[in-house]
């Protein structure tokens, strides 16, 4: 499967698989967002209750789920279209019914419900109200992490705790549920050596003492291309490609294995379009100077067949404004949503910073003090 050389290569239309070196230096390119992508701005409306953190959840045709970054148990209902408060409520506390922390919420529109992933190891479903349905726990010793619907009768989650480090394992890294009451309606098995931790443990020496540092590192184990989930499992060298039928494929490898590395680099993947593969390297270990996590931000180039270091900018503004597209995708139609504060649009507008159109002429009506602007960057059709 992972046979030739060279830095990456593309191979035949057969295999339809790309192959990434992930310890290679790749070539600068710059891109602007808009011209591959679809790009709309929602202000989402300032008022009474419905002032928030804008942080965007789930969205699907005409609903924005939306918390805060605090984390408080509230959970806003926006229009998707007009960005004006339709619902607010707030389950959190310890008896029947009610979340402690949410860990992910996951918007099924077509059946009026809200899965809402609590640190007690269950999802509770309400109804786009807030009122109470049902709830389903995680399989027993499983932490499910990333949850997307799979279909409108089930969901795919992403288990964590799949194998402990070091250990050859045929536990599934990936489970089909039920929506109705959590039974498994199939596993995802990913074929791997050993399982490999994606906690960075790192050692300092400051002064005559030893510091310890440890952080988990986040990823997207779960996105969608098209109609198909892509699948990570960190501890396996392949990227799989998942249909709704279940038929699942290599879609991406990396060089050199992962199991061979004495300090792992990890290959994950993000917004994923019809031209161009967002992809992200990250290396296990802290910086000192920083104590960040190194990674680099990569593209692959379907019509050029080439990878390169990239970074993409804002058309919008007028001075280079970048774009994260390491995130992971919200629905077919939606790549994803990044927020931009109501006090940055304002200044960017009172400096010039701002090209005509939407964005500029929605900065021109702000207060500083607004809920923030909801960028939604879409597929091109």
């Amino acid at each position: 499967m992972i046979a030739g050389c060279g830095r990456y290569r593309q191979n035949n239309q057969n295999d339809g698989f790309i192959t990434v070196d992930v310890t290679a230096n790749y070539p600068k390119k710059e891109l602007i967002l808009q011209d591959f992508m679809d790009v709309e701005y929602i202000p989402l409306e300032t008022y009474g209750d419905f002032y928030c953190q804008g942080i965007v959840v789930a969205i699907g045709e005409n609903v924005m789920i939306v918390i805060n970054q605090i984390l408080d148990g509230n959970i806003f209902v926006f229009d998707r279209t007009t960005g004006k408060g339709l619902r607010k409520f707030n389950r959190r506390g310890s008896g029947p019914g009610e979340y402690i922390f949410i860990l992910g919420i996951i918007l099924d529109e077509e059946n009026d419900e809200l899965f809402i992933h609590d640190v007690s190891k269950k999802i509770f479903v309400y109804d786009l109200s807030g009122n109470f349905k049902r709830s389903i726990r995680d399989k027993e010793g499983s932490n499910y992490s990333e949850i997307y619907n799979f279909d409108r009768e089930s969901l795919i989650c992403d288990d964590k705790f799949s194998g402990n480090e070091g250990e050859a394992t045929d536990r599934p890294s990936f489970v089909i549920i039920s929506k109705q009451d959590g039974s498994i309606v199939n596993d995802i098995q990913i074929p791997f050596k050993q399982k490999i931790t994606t906690t960075v443990m790192s050692k300092f020496t400051i002064g005559d003492g030893d510091s310890r540092i440890i952080k988990p590192l986040s990823y997207p184990s779960i996105n969608l291309y098209q109609n198909d989930f892509i699948l990570t499992e960190p501890s396996s060298d392949t990227i799989f490609r998942l249909s709704p039928n279940y038929s699942m494929i290599p879609f991406m490898v990396r060089v050199p294995s992962v199991q061979s590395m004495e300090t792992e680099i990890f290959l994950f993947t993000g917004i994923l379009t019809d031209r161009y593969y967002f992809i992200q390297t990250v290396k296990k270990e802290i910086e000192f100077a920083t104590l960040q996590v190194p990674r680099t931000n990569l593209m692959y180039d379907k019509q050029e067949n080439s990878i390169y270091e990239y970074t993409v900018y804002n058309g919008d503004f007028s001075t280079k404004k970048p774009v994260n597209m390491s995130s992971t995708t919200l629905s077919a139609e939606i790549a994803f949503c990044q927020k931009i504060e109501a006090y940055e649009l304002v200044e960017a507008y009172k400096n010039g910073d701002l090209k005509d159109g939407k964005l500029k002429d929605i900065a021109s009506k702000l207060d500083e003090e607004d809920n923030p602007i909801i960028m939604l960057v879409k597929h091109k059709k």
